[in-house]
């Protein structure tokens, strides 16, 4: 018989927890543990580790690959394909080389999790309720964890729209694209968000004819709309064609091609490419937990500061807590859910998250933007510098895009966007001003290194405050 908290469960309660087959099972088990995480991904990993260093017993359980998405089908694969040099004759070797770098880092993230004593649990992972997850195991078996606390993190999967066709041969979503052995001659990418852009920018570097098509009447639609008119501009030098304010209606098979049907200007116009790359959003995993009942908001867990959710002793963390889907975030928001289960106070700041978009050339964003200051009462300025100006931007040939900080009336820094080579990396210096609400004079009289791309930084900081030297 199965037991579960001293009462035996009969096939109804094992129904409930998802469970298949008979109730007498030999691999049938039930773990004690002191944090409970479903969700191996970067907000999940995290929260279990940071747990164990605290002292907890922890138990994690995943149903796929350690790392999640980021890891094994997103961030991290993305970005080794799309900083080679790609070429149609290359791309099964790029893919390869691809997969030993993610099966070198999930090895990374086990041994981690390993060495900080957290026992991790193969399976889909089913709550049946604040203090239980039942797990279905890959070997048939069964395994029912109870916790003291828990800590959700189940993430996000590839949103498919409602359109006529959409589960036609050929339309991807972004986990199938990576691992395609060829490419195909031309591609149509359906959305020009975030993930929309910067498979744009790979696929045309692998010299694929790109089309992206986009519902608003801008590309990142969410963001500085400065920094989108000027990436816009570059990637369409770049060969990468746009169709904007485009209402797709419907995708079907012509001639071994795939054809969209869309509507701009309330006319009805068609295009065909080779495949289709539904990059159109994600919706969060909440099914595994629909059991709690757990309060929402726009789709996503409610949570506060400290990641508490609705239900006592319950946890979120990561993409399903809502905001901006960022890896580096939900990092941030494991630990801190983590830290706040076993009675340590942590919160995010969530003032100063950067935000970045691996296209070429790149894109960072941190804090506020102009029209969230204004909305705030703020009277906001501005400094900005060129990195057409910047002598290691000349030098790399990496002369487009622009530094533009943001700062209150007493020019303490409350916002960041940088168009330009290395973004990713130039962004933490304002991050950290942010988080330390530095005055733009700081970074304005703080020595840079010559020639770098950080002096684009120190410039936009003195330009703000009416002192820049090369501009």
């Amino acid at each position: 018989m199965f037991y579960l908290a001293g009462r035996a469960l009969t096939s109804n309660h094992l129904s409930r927890l998802g469970f298949q087959g008979e109730v007498v099972n030999l691999n049938d088990t039930v773990m004690q543990t002191q944090i409970a995480v479903l969700g191996g991904g970067p907000a999940g990993y995290v929260a279990a580790v940071r747990a164990a260093r605290l002292g907890a017993k922890v138990t994690l359980v995943e149903e796929r690959a350690l790392g999640g998405v980021c890891l094994n089908r997103g961030c991290i694969p993305a970005k080794a394909l799309l900083h080679s040099a790609l070429r149609f004759s290359e791309w099964a070797a790029e893919v390869n080389n691809k997969d030993k770098i993610v099966r070198q880092l999930g090895m990374g993230v086990a041994h981690i999790l390993s060495s900080s004593g957290v026992a991790v649990i193969t399976g889909y992972g089913t709550v049946l309720d604040a203090h239980t997850i039942a797990v279905q195991r890959p070997d048939g078996g069964n395994t029912a964890i109870k916790c003291t606390k828990m800590i959700l993190a189940t993430g996000a999967k590839p949103l498919i729209p409602k359109i006529k066709g959409i589960d036609s041969d050929g339309v991807l979503t972004s986990d199938e694209l990576l691992d395609l052995d060829t490419l195909p001659l031309s591609m149509m990418l359906i959305g020009a968000g975030v993930i929309g852009l910067e498979f744009a920018v790979m696929l045309a570097k692998a010299g694929v004819k790109v089309t992206v098509m986009e519902l608003a009447e801008r590309i990142l639609p969410a963001e500085d709309s400065e920094i989108a008119a000027e990436l816009y501009k570059i990637m369409r030098r770049k060969g990468i064609g746009f169709k904007l304010s485009a209402a797709v209606t419907e995708i079907k098979c012509v001639d071994e091609q795939l054809s969209v049907s869309f509507i701009t200007d309330g006319k009805e116009s068609m295009m065909a490419a080779e495949k289709i790359l539904m990059a159109t959003g994600r919706e969060f995993n909440t099914k595994p937990f629909a059991a709690l009942g757990l309060a929402m908001k726009n789709g996503a867990v409610a949570v506060n500061n400290k990641m508490e959710t609705s239900v006592k002793d319950v946890y979120a963390a990561g993409d399903i807590a809502g905001g901006r889907l960022l890896a580096h975030l939900a990092f941030m928001e494991g630990k801190v859910a983590a830290e706040n289960a076993l009675g340590h106070e942590s919160h995010v700041n969530y003032h100063a998250v950067p935000a970045c978009v691996y296209t070429e050339p790149e894109i960072a964003l941190v804090g506020m933007s102009e029209q969230e200051a204004v909305a705030q009462g703020i009277n906001p300025k501005f400094g900005r510098f060129d990195f057409r100006n910047n002598g290691r931007a000349a030098t790399l040939r990496e002369r487009d895009g622009f530094v533009k900080v943001i700062a209150d009336e007493n020019n303490v820094i409350i916002g960041a966007q940088i168009l330009g080579a290395n973004a990713s990396e130039l962004i933490s210096e304002l991050t950290l001003a942010i988080t330390l609400s530095v005055k733009a004079e700081v970074i304005a009289d703080m020595i840079h290194p010559h020639p770098a791309l950080a002096e684009a930084v120190w410039e936009a900081c003195a330009d703000l405050c009416g002192r820049a030297i090369h501009k």
